[in-house]
């Protein structure tokens, strides 16, 4: 069973597969992952505990994407940087929230926390920004 993500000096697990879903059960809202079929309470709990936790580390993983990006479109080495409030309004965020997101994001390319990569780069946590 997946872990949740851990934060700061705590190594990443892998959260559990989310397998994909064939065609035809995907277009049907009845059907989630099959979670409809499991019948055993304690199967079912498990199961979709390993799902919460793989959406819950795949958010987390998209959230630094997110950050790194939009540190690098505001880097003001950039001829074509863009302003907090372009970025807001192409991320549908607030503008507090882009500015946010931005020191995080160099935070984050300057591997002071956690990184895309799965770990924590130089092996401390100086200065940690987390967005939210």
């Amino acid at each position: 069973m997946a872990e949740p993500t851990p934060r700061r000096n705590e190594p990443r697990l892998r959260p559990a597969p989310l397998l994909f879903e064939p065609t035809q059960v995907a277009d049907d809202p009845e059907h989630f992952f099959d979670l409809e079929s499991i019948e055993d309470p304690r199967a079912l709990l498990t199961r979709a505990t390993e799902l919460t936790h793989a959406f819950r580390a795949a958010t987390d993983r998209a959230v630094e994407y997110q950050a790194m990006a939009a540190a690098q479109l505001a880097d003001p080495r950039r001829f074509d940087r863009l302003t907090t409030a372009a970025i807001a309004e192409s991320a549908e965020w607030t503008e507090d929230y882009a500015r946010k997101m931005v020191e995080y994001g160099r935070e984050l390319l300057r591997g002071g926390g956690e990184n895309a990569s799965g770990g924590e780069a130089g092996g401390s946590d100086h200065g940690h920004v987390d967005p939210v």
